[in-house]
């Protein structure tokens, strides 16, 4: 188990950010990784895999890989499966679930694929503990097997995971298909706000919702480790040590900085809906950072900096706005006008499609134009020396705001193409802008 071949599946575009996170949890050499489409492979150990479910905030799990063949059948997928020492990493006693995904594969069922895959597991334990078998679980197993097939290869891989990881263990509240905590993580990295060795600037979501973009940036801040509030699947395998475990979670409960008393906020969020404000307020307080951000309601185009950047030498707003169909009044969704669910990634075992359906503010086009019209004018107004991070499907969203963009960058939130935008609030903006035709 020292000598492991992981992969780490991540949302695309959220690949140049896994990467060195990955290099600064294990203190690996770059040399160790590998970058591919959707995730980032990495030669460790155990120790390391454990390590990086406990730490990792942009990984949807850690994934082991046990076999890599060729294949044309079921029947080669049975022999492949079958050669696995699958005894080696957990006992009959552990249920399993088998799922498969597939790129341009030439079988024509995924299921039957999967039958094959499990009973050559089954079949495998038969012949090594005596006649016993693993019991199937599709719902809660303790055991996740994925097998990923392209054109004529199969890989097999073992989940250390468990649950996917962007179930951190604190938001029991939440509102109708929130953030998921790993985007808004990667959000966070595309930013730069806790990248550099300098004081954090002051972190502003206008409409933050339950908390989450807020939450992690806390326990970032906090150097708070992602999975301390959880269990995982590689508890309960074989080569498990639950000594060396222990002392991983100490040294994570150990490293955890807080602000000295009375010391002022960082963190702040508002959102025109108080119930999502009360979310958001008892997620911070499971999460260990009621302490270090403050929430308050309000509506985005009404609601003043919370600090004065001037100060501080300016100050970071990252949101996923409300949006088109999600943009209704006093917080109800678009009746009748919901859009059908996404497809679901087999990584994250996640039922709910991404975004926010029902959105929190007022708009009075159906794209949300006026909406982003009008937050655009009171940020030029109200927030100079500020820049706004905004995560949105919209690729015209800055003609819609009539500011230009100084970053784009490519982000995938499920199926759904997005881009996160940088605007910069500069002195002075507001006259420049007044002063052309059209403004």
């Amino acid at each position: 188990m020292n000598q492991l071949q992981l992969f780490l599946p991540c949302a695309a575009g959220v690949e140049d950010y896994l990467a060195p996170e990955i290099l600064q949890i294990t203190g690996l050499p770059p040399g160790c990784i590998t970058k591919q489409r959707g995730g980032v492979a990495v030669r460790t150990s155990l120790s390391d895999a454990m390590r990086l479910n406990l730490y990792c905030r942009l990984a949807q799990r850690v994934l082991v890989l046990v076999s890599y063949t060729e294949y044309r059948s079921e029947a080669d997928l049975y022999r492949a499966a079958m050669a696995v020492p699958w005894e080696h990493w957990f006992t009959p006693r552990q249920s399993i679930k088998i799922e498969v995904t597939a790129q341009h594969s030439p079988l024509t069922s995924l299921n039957f694929a999967a039958l094959k895959v499990k009973d050559a597991v089954c079949d495998r334990f038969r012949e090594t503990a005596g006649g016993v078998r693993p019991d199937v679980n599709t719902q809660w197993p303790d055991v996740r097997i994925f097998a990923h097939l392209t054109t004529d290869a199969c890989s097999l891989y073992i989940d250390t995971s468990g649950e996917p990881l962007f179930k951190r263990g604190w938001r029991e509240d939440k509102g109708d298909a929130p953030l998921k905590e790993t985007l808004a993580a990667a959000m966070i990295a595309a930013s730069g706000w806790a990248s550099g060795d300098d004081d954090l600037l002051p972190l502003y979501d206008p409409c933050c919702g339950s908390g989450t973009v807020l939450i992690e940036a806390a326990q970032i801040a906090c150097n708070i480790a992602a999975g301390s509030l959880r269990r995982f699947a590689f508890e309960k395998f074989v080569p498990f040590r639950s000594q060396e475990w222990a002392a991983m979670k100490q040294e994570a409960a150990d490293g955890v900085v807080k602000p000295e008393p009375g010391q002022a906020a960082l963190i702040y969020g508002s959102d025109v809906s108080f119930r999502m404000v009360d979310f958001a307020q008892r997620n911070a307080e499971r999460a260990g950072v009621a302490d270090v951000i403050e929430f308050r309601g309000g509506d985005a185009l009404q609601r003043m900096p919370p600090i004065d950047a001037a100060a501080t030498g300016g100050g970071v707003m990252i949101l996923n706005p409300p949006y088109g169909e999600r943009i209704d009044v006093g917080g109800v969704a678009g009746a009748g006008r919901r859009p059908a669910p996404a497809a679901r990634d087999p990584f994250d075992d996640e039922d709910a499609p991404q975004g926010r359906f029902g959105a929190r503010e007022l708009a009075h086009t159906e794209d949300g134009g006026e909406f982003f019209s009008q937050l655009a004018s009171h940020w030029k107004k109200n927030f100079s020396g500020w820049s706004a991070w905004m995560l949105t499907p919209d690729l015209k969203l800055p003609g819609k705001m009539r500011l230009k963009e100084s970053r784009r960058v490519p982000m995938w939130n499920g199926p759904i193409e997005c881009r996160l935008f940088k605007f910069d609030m500069v002195a002075g903006r507001m006259a420049k802008d007044a002063a052309k035709p059209g403004a």
